[in-house]
């Protein structure tokens, strides 16, 4: 007989998601030198990757630490100042506001902003939630918080109380700060991982371009009138966190203590609120199933229902297929919709914040129609190598045609209203409804040239649009975009010179101003007429070089 087959030995078990609060895997010391030393690795191994790399990580922190310790500077020139604190107030809730959008745009920027990548460890939330925020703290962004936090208490700290309150609001401050990163990351990470979260990303230069514009007219507004423009925004500021926190110092300084104690709470208590937002967060991640495990018949319903609407609102054949895949790709391709969202923005950002300063004039508001225009340009490079199925359909010169004008009859349903709600909304903020009608037929000869030079340059110079990555124009062809934009932009203004000359004759005519109406009529017929000849004209050159078409946007 054989020997008897021992028994094998029992597999050792998995840890428990709740592990007990002696285990070496949940205690709250080790498991913060452990993250920390996560983050450090991460950092490490992430610039051994290229010296490109490297050399990038260097320069962004030498400019953004040299611009740190100027500021730092300029803070601490600022301290006597009547209105110190109310620029220290509103610049520490910029910085707060700017750590709360963080990780909204830049998801990847921090390997250790998804906690879904340690939903498999036997970690209890509230150790990690510790970890988590002592790793947070490592790194140039905190520095950089630091160094503005420092400069805003010495700019108005006086007296011993003061600064000993200044130390705890530096550290409330700083702390506040990365939770409400934290918070906002922990909350949103479903979708910062998927493809909403990448259209975000995207989008996140639009929100450069707006607040650059935002800092430019505040800037202008400051040299004018002083920094005493901004103390009502201040008193209402000084009790939000963190700005509550450095408005405790000032409040020190001034021997209102009542007030600078329910300020210091004020942080405190958001902190506290943060960090249990966090902590439920982190807890719903790492014991609720993620959008994978879920079927997805109700949005494939949803997405049914929403075409059947869309066709119905929209012509038939043809024209209405085209028009419906434009419009999708306005909303659904991340490219695409960063485009168009910018363009709507500065479209409406330069002729309104112009009115604003008092220095605007109603031809301001071509800007709206003239940023839309440019997304007639490279039609086809925004198909990438899906327009080979579009190739396949267009067999003759009136395909072409048909194809371009449901193109621009896509783009007309935006524009248009569009255009003039901002010309509108211009001459209401400027008061010169007199040349309301001026005004709009220039749009609209405007926008009629460069419909037509768009869809001429689309049929001549295409480029391809990389889909991954911040790039718009795929490697070899930026002469091909500089051509195809800047060259249609000046034919366009060539176009619309005829329209542009009888504006100006009427306005300096004797008696012209009578019949500066007709320029609205005129300019609406003027542009329909430049946009259907344009479409005949690159209809034909469109048929001719579909094989050439086909291999330039393919490129990305």
């Amino acid at each position: 007989m054989s020997e008897p087959t021992p028994a094998p030995a029992p597999l050792p078990t998995s840890a428990p998601a709740t592990a007990p609060a002696s285990s070496p895997a949940a205690s709250s010391p080790d498991l913060v030198a452990t993250v920390v030393r996560l983050k450090l690795s991460l950092l490490r191994n992430g610039l051994r990757q290229s010296g490109g790399r490297r050399a990038a990580y260097v320069v962004s922190a030498v400019v953004t630490l040299l611009f740190a310790a100027l500021q730092l500077l300029g803070l601490i020139a600022l301290r006597g100042h009547d209105h110190a604190v109310s620029l220290v107030v509103l610049l520490v809730a910029v910085l707060g506001l700017g750590w709360a959008v963080m990780p909204l745009f830049f998801p990847s920027g921090d390997e250790t902003l998804d906690p879904t990548r340690l939903v498999m460890l036997p970690l209890r939330p509230r150790p990690l939630v510790r970890a988590l925020l002592a790793a947070s703290l490592v790194g140039i962004g905190p520095l950089f918080t630091l160094l503005l936090l420092v400069g805003s208490v010495v700019s108005v700290a006086h007296g011993a109380a003061a600064w000993a309150v200044g130390v705890l609001a530096v550290v409330l401050g700083l702390l506040v700060c990365v939770a409400l990163a934290r918070a906002v990351a922990a909350a949103n990470i479903r979708l910062l991982t998927s493809r909403r979260g990448r259209d975000l990303a995207v989008l996140s230069g639009l929100v450069v371009a707006i607040g650059a514009q935002v800092v430019n007219f505040g800037a202008q507004r400051l040299g004018t009138s002083g920094l005493g423009q901004l103390d009502p925004v201040a008193e209402v500021l000084r009790w939000l966190p963190p700005a509550s926190a450095v408005g405790a110092v000032d409040s020190v300084s001034e021997g209102a203590y009542g007030v600078a104690a329910a300020q210091i709470a004020v942080s405190a208590g958001a902190l506290v609120l943060l960090v249990r937002v966090w902590t439920r967060s982190l807890t719903l991640l790492m014991t609720s199933p993620d959008g994978s495990t879920l079927q997805a018949a109700e949005p494939a319903a949803r997405e049914r229902r929403s075409s059947a609407r869309l066709g119905r609102l929209l012509p038939g054949g043809r024209t209405g297929t085209v028009m419906e895949r434009s419009l999708r790709y306005v909303w659904r391709d991340p490219k695409t919709k960063a485009a168009w969202v910018t363009s709507l923005a500065i479209g409406l950002i330069v002729p309104v914040f112009n009115a604003l300063q008092g220095t605007g004039s109603i031809y301001f508001a071509c800007f709206a129609a003239g940023m839309l225009g440019i997304q007639m340009y490279n039609q086809f490079g925004q198909d990438t190598s899906a327009f080979w199925m579009v190739a396949m359909t267009i067999s003759s010169r009136r395909d072409a045609y048909v194809e371009l004008r449901a193109r621009a009859l896509a783009l007309l349903l935006i524009t248009l209203p569009y255009a003039t709600l901002v010309t509108v909304l211009t001459t209401a903020m400027l008061g010169d409804w007199r040349k309301l009608p001026e005004a709009l037929g220039l749009s609209l000869a405007l926008l009629g040239a460069m419909l037509t030079t768009g869809a001429w340059t689309s049929a001549r110079f295409p480029y391809s649009i990389p889909q991954e990555g911040y790039k718009n124009v795929a490697p070899g062809q930026a002469g091909l975009a500089w051509i195809a934009i800047f060259g249609g932009m000046v034919s366009a203004a060539l176009l619309c010179a005829p329209v542009i000359a009888v504006t100006i004759w009427l306005n300096v005519s004797e008696g012209g101003d009578a019949w500066t109406w007709l320029l609205l009529p005129g300019g609406a017929a003027y542009g329909t007429a430049l946009t259907l000849l344009g479409l005949r004209l690159a209809a034909p050159r469109t048929a001719a070089r579909l094989p050439e078409i086909l291999t330039a946007v393919s490129k990305g």
